[in-house]
């Protein structure tokens, strides 16, 4: 009995001890702005506070979630009875959607941490004009500078347009210029020559590689001019890739018959090289098919590899020499495996991916 007493009279002295503290209570926990414009900027809220207490409150630290969120509150104590406030702005800048945000408080009041939350949904400003042309080539404004066709077949034409703009307060002259080599099968124009300040124009892409007899991956360029200023650097030009394919839709019954048939091994073991040394091994591209193969390419990624063919065009029955070096100076001691691809004319396995695997001993 006696042990009773001794514990409700701890209670009583704790719940004495809370009574004389710092209490802190909130209006609201808890604050939806709704929808925002992002282009309005920031937007604040003020969560109130009391303190029910017997001791003054003191907010020892007030820390928002994230740096968009900016949190005030009062440095001095807040008497027994008073009220506070804690201001909180959020910045939409950048950051379009819906969004959740706590600040969390920490005080000398029985219940040491506290939250309140923010939430709403920032919509997004309208793009300006300098967003939709983020690429720079002197004075011009462009969308991009880049196009990617990804796989084509051979016999098709493919086009694509980049638009331009003059964003500056003078008229500009835009020309373009094709790198060297690759007038056959890549043509781009302008459709503004002159463009005042505002105006748009787009530069017009066509890719025919049938007549340039190209396969396999392949990038071509050109270069924009500007007021006739003719700049050999990167920062002005276009890039065009593409990864063509033979097209073989059109092939008979009797064509597959008759087609080429390429006899390679998958995998060429170069064995064990010594560090310094150069490893070489020929392989022989064999046609066992009734057409002539035609090795379009061989196509080769690695730099630790030097292959090379022979032959083109290979009738019934003949082979060409594949000979590839393995180089070792400045690679380290190991096993090392790499491939090569052989593009060619069977219909079967037009890409055909040759392991080369070798070891440099240590």
């Amino acid at each position: 009995m006696k042990k009773v007493f001794v514990t409700m009279a701890m209670a009583l002295v704790a719940v004495a001890m809370m009574a004389q503290q710092a209490v802190i209570t909130f209006e609201r926990h808890e604050h939806d702005f709704g929808k925002i414009n992002e282009a309005d900027g920031k937007v604040t809220t003020v969560f109130t506070f009391k303190n029910e207490g017997m001791e003054p409150l003191v907010l020892s630290n007030v820390r928002a979630s994230c740096g968009c969120t900016t949190p005030k509150w009062p440095r001095q104590p807040v008497e027994p009875g008073q009220t506070g406030e804690i201001t909180v702005t959020y910045n939409p800048n950048g950051r379009p959607g819906r969004f959740t945000k706590t600040v969390t408080i920490t005080s000398n009041a029985t219940e040491p941490t506290t939250r309140v939350t923010i939430k709403g949904e920032v919509i997004p400003k309208p793009a300006k004009p300098v967003d939709k042309y983020p690429v720079k080539m002197g004075e011009l404004s462009l969308k991009q500078k880049e196009v990617n066709f990804g796989h084509i077949v051979n016999t098709a034409t493919k086009t694509a347009e980049i638009e331009y703009a003059n964003q500056t307060a003078n008229t500009l002259k835009v020309a373009i210029v094709p790198a060297k080599g690759q007038e056959k099968y890549l043509d781009a124009v302008v459709t503004l020559a002159e463009v005042k300040p505002n105006e748009t124009g787009k530069i017009q892409i066509a890719l025919t590689p049938e007549q340039a007899n190209i396969f396999g991956p392949q990038e071509g360029s050109f270069l924009i001019v500007v007021n006739d200023k003719q700049v050999q650097s990167d920062e002005y030009k276009i890039i065009v890739r593409a990864d063509i394919d033979e097209d073989f839709s059109k092939l008979t019954p009797e064509d597959h018959r008759n087609a080429p048939i390429l006899d390679v091994a998958a995998t060429v073991n170069m064995g064990n090289i010594a560090a310094g040394k150069v490893g070489k091994r020929t392989v022989n591209l064999t046609n066992v098919g009734a057409d002539p193969l035609k090795i379009r390419r061989v196509l080769n990624n690695s730099k630790e590899i030097r292959a090379s063919v022979n032959k083109t065009e290979l009738k019934n029955g003949k082979s060409a020499a594949l000979k590839i070096e393995v180089p070792t100076a400045g690679l380290a001691a190991g096993a090392y495996s790499r491939q090569l691809t052989v593009i060619t004319n069977d219909p079967a396995k037009p890409r055909f991916i040759i392991t080369i695997n070798w070891t440099i001993a240590e």
